[in-house]
């Protein structure tokens, strides 16, 4: 029997990276799952086919989370498929990207973020799990600045942290719990290729300030287990950086 087995779970931004990572270990662990993306279709659904080749239970969902349509097609498509929706593991995200209007990290880092949680609640049953996914840089903005070329996307995924946090005494009132993950800079991801890219050498130098970072996959680890942590709503699982803790940070709960 597998930890997840009759679950079904919504994965966002899941076509690659650290999404499509947690999107195989939670089939791997039984979860029928709904992959996630934007515009990437192959992509999304090469996640699938490695997923079913595997004999887990997958499929791409193509959907705009900063539209409501699109959140509505996300949720849908659970219980259209699999008949429940058991784990939200918010983990699309953005705001570097070029062309994408002034208030695009905003409205996909918070907007979409609560309304897709919205959409969700409606379909999840009591022992349900919500999992946010954020960054050390975004997480503690408030009291560890940033590099300036990050700085607004940190502040809008700060945001949506908070929005989410909010919910948290509505969610306990139908026995739905959320956790934050929050990591490091991750090796790998489009978001620290854009960073080093604005400003070069910089993961080169957070490698060398923190000792290591997380790959996806190593990362992904930390997201997926979190799906069946036995912890308290509100929780923050933190996954690298530990000298942020010396750098003026609330220090991680025991």
């Amino acid at each position: 029997m597998g930890l997840l087995d009759n679950k079904t779970a919504i994965v966002t931004g899941s076509s690659r990276g650290i999404g499509a990572e947690v999107a195989k270990i939670l089939a791997g662990q039984g979860a029928a799952v709904v992959v996630n993306y934007r515009q990437k279709a192959p992509r999304a659904n090469k996640v699938v086919q490695g997923i079913e080749a595997a004999g887990g239970r997958a499929v791409a969902v193509g959907a705009d989370l900063t539209t409501q349509e699109g959140v509505q097609a996300l949720a849908s498509a659970a219980m259209e498929n699999f008949g429940s929706l058991d784990i939200l593991v918010l983990n699309a995200s953005g705001g570097m990207e070029t062309g994408m209007g002034e208030d695009y990290a905003l409205k996909l880092n918070r907007d979409a973020q609560v309304n897709m949680l919205n959409a969700a609640v409606p379909l999840m049953k009591e022992g349900s799990r919500v999992v946010f996914v954020t960054s050390h840089q975004a997480h503690f903005i408030n009291t560890v600045p940033t590099m300036e070329a990050y700085e607004p996307v940190a502040r809008s995924k700060r945001a949506g942290e908070d929005a989410l946090r909010d919910l948290i005494p509505s969610l306990a009132e139908k026995g739905i719990t959320l956790v934050v993950v929050s990591g490091d800079m991750i090796e790998g991801t489009v978001t620290a290729t854009l960073l080093d890219r604005s400003t070069p050498g910089a993961i080169e130098a957070r490698r060398a300030e923190a000792g290591k970072l997380y790959s996806v996959e190593e990362f992904a680890e930390v997201v997926a287990g979190m799906v069946t942590a036995d912890v308290e709503s509100g929780h923050t699982e933190y996954a690298g950086g530990a000298d942020y803790f010396g750098k003026g940070a609330d220090q991680p709960a025991s």
